[in-house]
C-alpha cells in the first residue's frame, strides 16, 4: 500500500484553504506548508499597484511553491499544502480579469 505524502488544498481567495490545512495538520499530525505571505517582498506593493506588481508577485509565489514541492518530494513526512503550484495559472488569470 502506498503511503500518502502530499495533500494539496485548492480554492479561491477566502475559501478556507488555510483553515482546512491547519485543521488537517492538527488532526493527523501532518506538516503544513502555507502560502508565503510573510516573506513576500511584493505583496504590499501588489495591493498598492496591481498593474505594476502582479507579474512579480506571481513569479515569487510560483518559485515559493516550487521550493515547497521540492521539499515535499525530498522529505519523508506527510505534508498539507494550502495552495498548489498548479493553481498559479488560474490565479494569474483571475487577478488579470478582476484587477488589472
Amino acid at each position: 500500500m502506498t503511503k500518502i505524502k502530499h495533500i494539496a488544498i485548492a480554492g479561491n481567495i477566502g475559501a478556507g484553504k488555510t483553515t482546512m490545512s491547519t485543521a488537517l495538520s492538527k488532526t493527523f499530525g501532518w506538516d503544513v506548508h502555507y502560502e508565503d505571505t510573510e516573506n513576500n517582498p511584493y505583496l504590499s506593493d501588489f495591493y498598492n499597484d496591481m498593474n505594476r506588481w502582479s507579474f512579480n508577485l506571481q513569479i515569487y509565489f510560483l518559485n515559493s511553491r516550487y521550493q515547497q514541492v521540492l521539499k515535499i518530494l525530498n522529505g519523508d513526512k506527510v505534508v498539507v499544502q494550502d495552495r498548489t503550484i498548479y493553481e498559479d495559472a488560474i490565479s494569474s488569470l483571475q487577478i488579470y480579469k478582476i484587477w488589472v
